[in-house]
């Protein structure tokens, strides 16, 4: 088996005297779709910030052969410029070295893939949240990442703009490594072949999907996926 692309080994992370990630081991291979759940404060936006690079960890080891500029990653709420919608994803590309023209040619070919080329020309911020997100999906995808991060990608969309943006990372998990922090219990057991269970910012579950809801599980865990956790 190849070496993981990313390595944990009992990573802390405290914020003041708040532990956000106790002891925290893992790895994550290539081509992997990992789900992080648990409940709020349990550690998966901390976790996902880790490896994406954007926390620092207080004690532990933690290794990463991916380079940051080969990941992406999705806000719940995305931070788009009061730029056009265009412009919000070209920018990136522009950024890493490609020329104005041909940054604008690849965005719209990414905006066509998440069916918001028609909006290229409209200012980002007045986009519906659904838009926003698949504009902020489409930004990520046009910078050809080999891992995706997102957390909670589509926790304040209504019914029909989960439906768009969920099948849009399923379509971008298949030639990609994916890590997600979802609350959706319907839509981790759609998306994600693992699942790593937090509480307290402790790694108490660890398990293939099938596994993880068709098996034996700590008590913890269990009650969360009853949604009887406190």
């Amino acid at each position: 088996m190849k070496p993981p692309l990313f390595a944990l080994h009992a990573v802390e992370v405290r914020f003041g005297r708040v532990a956000a990630l106790q002891a925290a081991s893992l790895s994550v291979h290539a081509g992997e779709r990992v789900a992080l759940i648990g409940a709020n404060g349990s550690g998966k936006s901390t976790l996902l910030r880790v490896l994406h690079g954007l926390v620092a960890r207080s004690a532990g080891d933690f290794v990463a052969r991916v380079p940051t500029r080969a990941q992406a990653m999705l806000f719940q709420r995305p931070h788009l410029l009061r730029a056009s919608v265009l412009n919000n994803v070209a920018l990136p590309l522009w950024l890493r070295g490609t020329g104005w023209r041909p940054a604008r040619r690849e965005a719209l070919a990414a905006l066509a893939r998440v069916g918001l080329d028609g909006l290229a020309e409209r200012n980002a911020r007045t986009l519906s949240g659904g838009q926003q997100q698949r504009a902020a999906l489409a930004r990520a995808w046009a910078c050809h990442p080999e891992v995706l991060f997102l957390d909670e990608p589509t926790a304040s969309l209504d019914p029909t703009a989960k439906r768009d943006v969920e099948a849009l990372i399923a379509e971008a998990a298949q030639d990609r490594t994916l890590v997600f922090a979802s609350h959706n219990l319907g839509q981790v057991k759609r998306l994600a072949s693992r699942v790593i269970y937090l509480e307290h910012g402790r790694v108490l579950a660890d398990l293939p999907v099938s596994e993880f809801f068709g098996g034996p599980l700590p008590e913890e865990a269990r009650l969360f996926i009853k949604g009887e956790s406190p």
